[in-house]
């Protein structure tokens, strides 16, 4: 069965318009006004009717589905670009580069300066200038060492800076949706698919008593 679409509804919401409808079905049995079901009409000719006038039920929630779909686009929408000039973060990255460059640079340094003093050391151990050069390679692994240490703390504060915002936007915004789509779904429900369902059933009338 081929289903009108409102205008206002996107053709990716029609599964959730037939969702709502289904669940409705499935639980009018627990709803003394559509006790006609199975009787007067059938679940299947409900829900043909049902999804045959999709434009006149939808037109029942339209504001909450505008709603819906408004803070959807606004959670799709990507952030707008950063102005360079006007970025807090330009400063941060380049300490962010030093930071990671100078046990880079240390360390390599220090690989140097042991490698040069050790083989000094071994040809001639009695020459001060392989004890200078030893000495200042330990100088400069002492300084890789802090650098590493620094830009480790460096990362983990940044990280738990800016995760639970990052976090709390994105919970946030989730929220907001899930509150919309429920608010659309609810009025589509009571104010669209049970009142059509109900004039349905009670235009049927009553079944035929049979003649005895």
């Amino acid at each position: 069965m081929h289903m009108n679409v409102a205008p206002h509804l996107l053709t990716e919401d029609r599964a959730e318009y037939e969702r709502v409808l289904d669940d409705a079905l499935s639980t009018a049995h627990a709803r003394p006004e559509l006790d006609g079901i199975g009787t007067r009409l059938t679940v299947a000719q409900l829900r043909a009717m049902t999804l045959n006038a999709t434009a006149l039920i939808t037109s029942a929630a339209a504001s909450e589905y505008d709603h819906f779909v408004k803070v959807r686009e606004q959670s799709r929408a990507p952030a707008g670009p950063r102005t360079p000039l006007a970025d807090p973060g330009a400063g941060a990255g380049v300490v962010a580069i030093v930071t990671v460059m100078v046990p880079v640079l240390a360390g390599t340094a220090a690989a140097i300066f042991l490698l040069v003093g050790a083989v000094l050391h071994a040809i001639a151990p009695t020459m001060v200038f392989g004890g200078t050069l030893l000495t200042a390679g330990l100088v400069f692994a002492a300084l890789a060492a802090a650098g590493l240490l620094s830009a480790g703390a460096g990362l983990l504060l940044t990280a738990l800076r800016n995760s639970p915002a990052a976090a709390e936007g994105a919970t946030a915004a989730d929220d907001e949706l899930a509150h919309a789509r429920e608010a659309w779904h609810r009025a589509l429900l009571e104010r669209g698919i049970l009142p059509f369902l109900r004039d349905v059933l009670a235009a049927t009338g009553p079944p035929d008593t049979p003649r005895p």
